[in-house]
C-alpha cells in the first residue's frame, strides 16, 4: 500500500526537474557572460539568465498546478504579469549579452503557449517573430533563422501539447458533470419514490389518528369500538410504510408495492404508454402486498414489451391486483417463464393468477378468494 501512495508523489517531484532540462539551452547565455564576466554587462546579463530561467520554471510550475485543478488558461492578470516579467528579464539579456541573449524568446514564445488562450497565443508568438527579425537585421545579427525555427518548433510542440490537454481537461470536467447528473437524477428518483411511498399513507394516518382521537372523546361504547378499529388501521398502516421506506434505502433489494407503481409509471411514461394507477395501497392486506408487487412487475413489464398498448390500468382492492391494458389482447409471447413464476407465488398466498383477453386489450388478475 505504501508503495502506491509514494509512486505518484514521486513523479510529481519529478515533474519539474524534466521540464528544467529544457533550461538546457540558457547555457549559452550564461557562457557568455561567463566570458565578460569582468565587465558589468557580464554580470548583469549572469543574473538576469538565472532570473529568467527560475522566473520560467516559477511559471510552469504554477500552470501545472492550476492543469491539476482543472483549470485551463490562469486568470489573465496572473499569466500577464509572468509574461511581462519574462519579457522585462529578457531584454536585459539581449542588452547585456547581445545576440545570445535572444534565446530568451524562445522560452517567451513557449510561455505565451501556456498561459493566453490559443488563438492569442498565436497571435503574440507571430509578433515575438517579426520583433526578432526586426531587431536582430537592426543590430546586424543576421537573419536570425535558426532562431525563428526554433520558436515555431516550440509553439507548435506546446500548441499540440495544449489542444491534447485541453480535450483531456474537457472530458474530465464532462464525466464529473456526468456523475453529478447520476447523483442528482438518483436523488430525485428516490425523492419521488419516497413521495410516493410515503405521501398518501402518511396522510392517511394522521386523518385516522385525528378520527380516533375524537372518538376516543365521544366516550360512547360505539366510539370507543370504533376508536380501536382506527388505532388498529393505524398500526397496520405505520408498519407497511416503515417496511416499504426500509426496502427502499435498502436499494430496492425487494419488492414494495408502492415502490413498484413508482417504478411502472416512470416505465410507462418512458414507453409512451399512458399509465392509470391507483394514488393509494393502503387497503391492501400486509400478507399480499409483496405478491401484488410481483403481479404489478410481471403485468406491466408484459405489457411494455409484448402489447403494444397505449394504455394500461392498474387496479388494487383489499383481494385483488389487476393489470389491464388496450393493446393486442393475447398471452404475451415469451411470458410464459413470468407468469409460471407469478402463480407459483399466488399459490403459496392462496391466491390464483387469472388472464382473459379484453376487446381490445389483455388482462392480468391475481385474486384471493375473501
Amino acid at each position: 500500500m505504501s508503495e502506491q501512495r509514494t509512486g505518484p508523489s514521486q513523479l510529481d517531484r519529478l515533474g519539474p526537474l524534466f521540464a528544467g532540462v529544457w533550461l538546457f539551452f540558457l547555457v549559452d547565455p550564461l557562457m557568455t557572460g561567463w566570458d565578460h564576466r569582468d565587465e558589468l554587462t557580464g554580470v548583469v546579463g549572469m543574473v538576469a539568465t538565472v532570473a529568467f530561467g527560475a522566473l520560467y520554471m516559477t511559471l510552469w510550475v504554477r500552470i501545472r498546478q492550476e492543469r491539476q485543478r482543472l483549470v485551463d488558461n490562469p486568470p489573465l492578470h496572473q499569466a500577464v504579469a509572468y509574461l511581462l516579467g519574462l519579457v522585462a528579464v529578457g531584454a536585459v539579456m539581449v542588452g547585456c549579452l547581445g545576440e545570445t541573449g535572444l534565446a530568451s524568446v524562445v522560452y517567451l514564445a513557449v510561455a505565451c503557449f501556456m498561459v493566453l488562450p490559443l488563438r492569442v497565443a498565436a497571435g503574440t508568438v507571430a509578433v515575438l517573430v517579426a520583433v526578432t527579425l526586426g531587431f536582430g537585421a537592426a543590430a546586424g545579427w543576421g537573419s536570425q533563422a535558426g532562431l525563428v525555427f526554433g520558436i515555431l518548433a516550440a509553439s507548435v510542440a506546446i500548441f499540440g501539447m495544449r489542444l491534447i490537454l485541453r480535450r483531456n481537461l474537457q472530458l474530465l470536467l464532462a464525466e464529473q458533470e456526468n456523475a453529478r447528473l447520476a447523483v442528482e437524477n438518483e436523488r430525485s428518483r428516490f425523492a419521488r419514490d419516497l413521495h410516493d411511498i410515503l405521501g398518501h399513507s402518511l396522510t392517511v394516518i394522521t386523518v385516522k389518528a385525528e378520527l380516533a382521537g375524537r372518538l376516543v372523546d365521544a366516550g360512547t361504547p360505539e366510539a370507543t369500538e370504533r376508536a380501536r378499529t382506527e388505532i388498529a388501521d393505524l398500526e397496520r398502516l405505520s408498519r407497511d410504510a416503515l417496511a416499504d421506506v426500509r426496502r427502499a434505502v435498502e436499494g430496492y433489494r425487494e419488492l414494495t408495492l408502492p415502490g413498484e407503481l413508482a417504478r411502472a409509471r416512470t416505465a410507462l411514461a418512458a414507453a409512451e404508454i399512458e399509465a392509470l394507477l391507483p394514488n393509494s395501497t393502503d387497503e391492501v392486506p400486509t400478507d399480499l402486498r409483496e405478491l401484488f408487487a410481483w403481479t404489478v412487475r410481471e403485468g406491466v413489464t408484459n405489457v411494455i414489451r409484448h402489447s403494444g398498448a397505449r394504455t394500461c390500468e392498474v387496479r388494487l382492492s383489499p383481494s385483488c391486483a389487476e393489470v389491464r391494458d388496450d393493446g393486442r389482447g393475447t398471452v404475451p409471447a415469451g411470458s410464459g417463464s413470468g407468469l409460471a413464476g407469478l402463480r407459483e407465488r399466488a399459490a403459496a398466498a392462496g391466491a390464483t393468477v387469472l388472464t382473459r383477453s379484453l376487446e381490445p386489450g389483455f388482462c392480468l388478475r391475481v385474486m384471493r378468494a375473501r
